[in-house]
């Protein structure tokens, strides 16, 4: 899904618009439903099917599967097939895929403060 071309001159990171297609597209993509999941077991270092499956509880096999596929093609996933007996599948965080690092951060450190603290905030 390739969001719609941003209006603003200075691009997205510069945009005024009151809907953003950018940040919209930016949001849908990490906010599907597993994908901040995923993303969080991948950069701690969980990098197979079955580790993911057993660490992300209540996952289903169909939306592991569909959603891995999705962040492949979206070029944050890179899937690695391993031709030895059995074939060994790894998935690994592309540089884009890193990139979403500090964002991951930032909402922890959101949820801190709002989720868990949230009478602190």
């Amino acid at each position: 899904m390739s969001p719609v071309q941003c209006q603003c001159p200075t691009g997205p990171a510069g945009c005024v618009q009151p809907f953003c297609p950018y940040l919209y597209h930016a949001i849908e993509l990490i906010g599907r439903r597993w994908v901040g999941a995923i993303l969080r077991a991948v950069s701690g270092g969980i990098h197979r099917y079955s580790e993911l499956r057993t660490t992300i509880p209540d996952i289903n096999d169909r939306i592991l599967s569909e959603r891995l596929k999705d962040l492949e093609a979206d070029g944050i996933i890179q899937r690695l097939v391993y031709p030895e007996t059995p074939v060994r599948i790894e998935y690994h965080l592309t540089a884009k895929g890193q990139a979403l690092q500090p964002v991951m951060d930032a909402v922890l450190q959101w949820a801190d403060v709002w989720l868990y603290h949230p009478n602190d905030g």
